[in-house]
C-alpha cells in the first residue's frame, strides 16, 4: 500500500474484552486493531480479523507481533519489564512504555513514587518477613491491609490482617509461596472514585468527569458519571493529569481514589482503557477506548463531554446460579423493557462472579437511571427482575 494512503497500526497485547472494545472503537476510524491473544476464543479475537496467537510472556511471539505494527499497547499490564524494555531497545514505539508501566505492574514502586511526589498515599511498608507486618500493625492500628506487590485485581491479592497473629501466619504462607507484599494502612472512606485521563507523546492531556465506583466484594458493580456531589473533582483531575505527566504516562491513566474525611487519598493506578472508563462508549463525546488509540498515535484527543447530565455502567457478572433464560432471551426481554439499555456482552463464559458485560443507561437523574441499570444489569446477570418484573405481562 502507498505510505501516503495507509493508516498506522496499533497492535494490542491481550485479547481480553477491553481490546475487543478498543476494535470496535477504532473501526469508525479507518482501521483494524492487531491483537496478540492467548486463544482464538477470547473476547478480541472473537471479533477482529488481525490476530496473532501466543503469550505476553514469550519475548519471541512480542518481537513477531511487533514487527507490522507502527505503536505497540497494551490490554493487561503483566507484559515483563525486560520484555518491554528489549523492545524499546529494538526500536519498537511501545505507549505506555516500561519506566511509566512500572508503577502500575508493582504497587510498591507505584506507591514510592508517589510518596516522593507528595501525593496523597496511605501509609505503608514492604513487607519481606513476618514481623514487618506485625510492626506495621502495632504503630498504624490493626486491621490493616496486606497486598501482593505484583497482579491480583477484584480483591484478589488482597488481605485484611485484624490481628499480629493473624499477620504472622498468613505473611509467612505467602512469602514462602513466592509472593512479594507489602502492608499498608486500612483507609476510612466515604467511597470510591476514580478519575480517568489520557496523554499523548505531544504532552496533551484530557480527562473525564470524576466518576464514582461502587464495590460488593472487591468487584466494582456501578460505576456513576458524574460522581453525585463530588466537591473535588476538579482537584482529583488535576492530581491524575499531575500523575501522567511526572510519569510520562502516554495513553490512558485511570487513578482509583478513596475520599475520606480529610480528603482524597490514591488507591491503585492503571495504564489502559479501565473498567471505570466503560461509561464513556455512550456517555461522552470520546470514549476511553478511541482516546486511548488517538493517544498512542499522538492525535489530538478528543472531547471528554457527558452527552446525558447522569450517565450508569452496571457491570454484568456471572451468576452463582445458572439462570432460567440463556443469553438470547435475557437480550429479548431486557430490550422489550429498557429499549434504551446500550449492552456490551465480551463473548466469556459464564462463570460465578466474572465480568462477562456491562450495560450503561443515560437519562436527567441520577437516581432513576441508576435503578433502571442495576434492574438491567441483574437481569442480565440472573435472568430475574429484582423488583419482581413479570417478563410475559409487566409489573407482577
Amino acid at each position: 500500500m502507498d505510505s501516503r494512503t495507509r493508516l498506522p497500526v496499533v497492535g494490542m497485547v491481550g485479547g481480553g474484552q477491553l481490546a475487543r472494545m478498543t476494535h470496535q472503537a477504532v473501526i469508525p476510524l479507518g482501521q483494524s486493531l492487531r491483537v496478540l491473544a492467548q486463544s482464538e476464543s477470547d473476547p478480541a479475537a472473537l471479533v477482529a480479523r488481525d490476530v496473532d496467537l501466543g503469550s505476553h510472556t514469550d519475548l519471541e511471539a512480542l518481537r513477531g507481533f511487533a514487527k507490522s505494527c507502527d505503536v505497540v499497547t497494551f490490554d493487561h499490564e503483566h507484559v515483563p519489564q525486560e520484555h518491554l524494555r528489549a523492545l524499546v531497545a529494538e526500536g519498537v514505539r511501545v505507549h505506555p512504555g516500561p519506566d511509566a508501566l512500572a508503577h502500575a505492574q508493582d504497587k510498591l514502586v507505584m506507591r514510592v513514587k508517589l510518596a516522593e511526589l507528595g501525593l496523597p498515599v496511605p501509609p505503608f511498608a514492604e513487607v519481606a518477613e513476618p514481623a514487618h507486618a506485625v510492626a506495621f500493625g502495632d504503630e498504624h492500628g490493626w486491621p490493616c491491609v496486606l497486598k501482593a506487590v505484583r497482579g491480583g485485581y477484584d480483591g484478589r491479592g488482597v488481605w485484611m490482617l485484624d490481628s499480629a497473629e493473624e499477620a504472622g501466619a498468613l505473611v509467612a504462607e505467602l512469602l514462602e509461596a513466592g509472593t512479594p507484599l507489602m502492608v499498608e494502612q486500612r483507609v476510612a472512606m466515604r467511597r470510591e472514585l476514580a478519575a480517568l485521563v489520557a496523554r499523548s507523546p505531544f504532552g496533551q492531556g484530557a480527562a473525564w468527569p470524576l466518576v464514582e465506583t461502587v464495590q460488593k466484594d472487591g468487584i466494582c458493580v456501578e460505576v456513576l458519571a458524574p460522581a453525585p456531589d463530588a466537591d473535588r473533582a476538579a482537584q482529583a483531575q488535576d492530581l491524575a493529569l499531575r500523575v501522567a505527566n511526572e510519569l510520562g504516562v502516554v495513553g490512558l491513566l485511570a487513578v482509583e481514589l478513596f475520599e475520606t474525611e480529610g480528603g482524597l487519598v490514591v488507591n491503585e493506578l492503571a495504564m489502559r482503557p479501565h473498567n471505570s472508563g466503560h461509561w464513556t462508549i455512550e456517555g461522552s463525546r470520546t470514549s476511553q477506548f478511541e482516546q486511548h488509540v488517538r493517544a498512542v498515535l499522538d492525535y489530538p484527543l478528543g472531547s471528554t463531554d457527558l452527552v446525558a447530565p447522569a450517565v450508569v455502567m452496571a457491570n454484568v457478572l456471572g451468576a452463582a446460579d445458572a439462570p432460567a433464560f440463556g443469553p438470547d432471551e435475557r437480550l429479548h426481554h431486557l430490550f422489550a423493557r429498557f429499549p434504551d439499555a446500550r449492552v456490551h456482552l465480551y463473548g466469556k463464559e459464564e462463570r460465578p462472579g466474572r465480568k462477562i458485560g456491562h450495560v450503561t443507561l443515560l437519562g436527567e437523574r441520577m437516581a432513576d437511571v441508576r435503578e433502571r441499570a442495576r434492574l438491567a444489569a441483574h437481569w442480565l446477570s440472573d435472568g430475574v427482575w429484582l423488583d419482581g418484573y413479570d417478563i410475559h405481562g409487566g409489573q407482577a
